[in-house]
C-alpha cells in the first residue's frame, strides 16, 4: 500500500510503500531525515483531529467576543468559517495561532497545548492574517526571506523554497518588484506564499480572497484544493459564503460569536426549509401554461415572462411526480419546452437562514 507521510523535521510530504503493520524504513527526500515507521500508524495519523478546539471563550472587558465554542479538523480537511463582520472569526483565529490567550476552553494543535506548548505548535502552522503588513520599500524576495528566516526554513533552502512558493502562487514575475508597486491582490498572494514557506501542516487563512479577482480566486481556491489532496490542512475565514464553495469540506457559521452550524455544504442545504420550486421555460409564448395550476400538489405560478415561469409545490409532494404530471399537461396543450429545472436555494439563502436561525435562538 501507498501512503503520503510528513517529515517532522521540514514537514514535507513524501511517499511510501509497504504493508499494512509493516515497520519501514524511510528518509525524507527533502531534508535527509531518516528513521523508521510503522505503516499502520499513519492510517490513524491521517484520521486523527489535527485541530481541538474545546468551549473556548475569549472575553474583553464586558464583551463576549467568542462564546463557548467547539470544533474538531482533521488532517486534510479544507475548513471554512464564516460569518459577518464582527461575528468573532479574526479572534478565533488570534486564539488559534497564540497571538490571544482564551478566556476559558481548551485548544490543541497537533496535539499541542496552546497557550502551554504554543512555540512547538506554531512549528505546524501557516498563518495569513488580514493584513499581512509587508514593508512597502522591500521586494517581494526581500520580504519573503525575512518570514523564512522567521518560520525556520534553513538558509541553503531558503532561496529554492521562495521560488517554489512564487511559482505555485503564479507570483515569479513580482519577485524582484518593490511591495509599493504590486497591486492589492498581488499582495493578497504574497500573504499566502509567506504562509506557505516552512510546508506547514496547518495553513490558518484570515480572509484570504479579499480583494483578489474572479481569476485570481479561481487560481488560489485551485491551490488550496490540491494542497489540501497533499494532507495540508487549511482552516480560512470569509464572510461571502460563496468563497468556500466548491472547496470547503467542513463549513462552520458562527455569529456573535457562537457557533449556529456545522456540517458541509450538502448537510446545510438538507436543513434549509424552502418550498420546492421548478423553473420552466418555454420555446415559444403561450398563456395555456395556466392549466398547470390545477395539478394536485401545485401549489403557485410565478410568471417572469410568457415563455418563463416558476412552479411552486407543496413541500410533502413528489416532485417527480408533478414534473410529470407537468410535462404531460404542457404537451397536451402544444407547449413546446425549451427545459425543466429544480430550483435548488441559493448559498446566500442558506446563509441567511442560519444567521437568523442563531438569532432566534439566542
Amino acid at each position: 500500500m501507498e501512503k503520503k507521510i510528513r517529515c517532522p523535521k521540514c514537514s514535507k510530504i513524501f511517499t511510501c510503500d509497504g504493508n499494512p503493520g509493516e515497520e519501514i524504513f524511510i528518509k525524507c527526500p527533502n531534508c535527509g531525515t531518516e528513521g523508521k515507521i510503522i505503516l499502520e500508524k499513519i492510517e490513524t495519523i491521517e484520521s486523527k483531529s489535527l485541530v481541538v478546539i474545546e468551549n473556548i471563550s475569549k472575553k474583553y472587558k464586558d464583551v463576549l467576543a467568542v462564546d463557548n465554542i467547539s470544533f474538531n479538523i482533521k488532517q486534510g480537511e479544507v475548513f471554512g468559517y464564516i460569518g459577518p463582520n464582527g461575528a468573532g472569526k479574526t479572534t478565533t483565529i488570534k486564539i488559534m495561532v497564540g497571538l490571544l490567550n482564551q478566556t476559558s476552553g481548551e485548544i490543541s494543535i497537533n496535539g499541542y497545548q496552546l497557550p502551554k506548548e504554543k512555540e512547538k505548535a506554531h512549528r505546524f502552522i501557516g498563518y495569513m492574517p488580514q493584513q499581512a503588513g509587508f514593508q512597502q520599500w522591500r521586494t517581494a524576495n526581500h520580504a519573503l526571506t525575512t518570514f523564512g528566516k522567521l518560520s525556520g526554513v534553513e538558509s541553503d533552502k531558503l532561496q529554492s523554497r521562495i521560488d517554489e512558493v512564487l511559482n505555485l502562487l503564479g507570483l515569479i514575475k513580482y519577485k524582484n518588484k518593490k511591495i509599493t508597486k504590486l497591486s492589492g491582490g498581488t499582495i493578497q498572494k504574497l500573504g499566502i506564499a509567506q504562509a506557505l514557506l516552512h510546508n506547514p501542516s496547518l495553513l490558518i487563512l484570515d480572509e484570504p480572497l479579499s480583494g483578489l479577482d474572479p481569476d485570481s480566486r479561481y487560481q488560489v481556491k485551485k491551490i488550496l484544493k490540491e494542497l489540501s489532496k497533499n494532507g495540508t490542512t487549511v482552516f480560512f475565514s470569509s464572510h461571502i459564503l460563496s468563497d468556500l464553495q466548491d472547496i470547503a469540506t467542513k463549513i462552520c457559521i458562527i455569529d456573535w460569536g457562537r457557533v449556529i452550524k456545522i456540517g458541509s455544504l450538502d448537510e446545510l442545504k438538507s436543513e434549509f426549509s424552502k418550498e420546492k420550486q421548478i423553473e420552466i421555460i418555454l420555446s415559444k409564448k403561450s398563456d395555456k401554461y395556466n392549466e398547470i395550476s390545477k395539478i394536485s400538489g401545485v401549489k403557485k405560478l410565478i410568471e417572469q415572462s410568457k415563455e418563463k415561469f416558476i412552479v411552486n409545490i407543496e413541500k410533502t409532494s413528489d416532485s417527480d411526480k408533478i414534473i410529470d404530471e407537468i410535462i404531460k399537461t404542457l404537451i397536451e396543450k402544444n407547449c413546446k419546452i425549451r427545459s425543466i429545472t429544480p430550483l435548488s436555494p441559493t448559498l446566500d439563502e442558506i446563509y441567511q437562514f442560519y444567521l437568523r436561525k442563531g438569532v432566534m435562538n439566542q
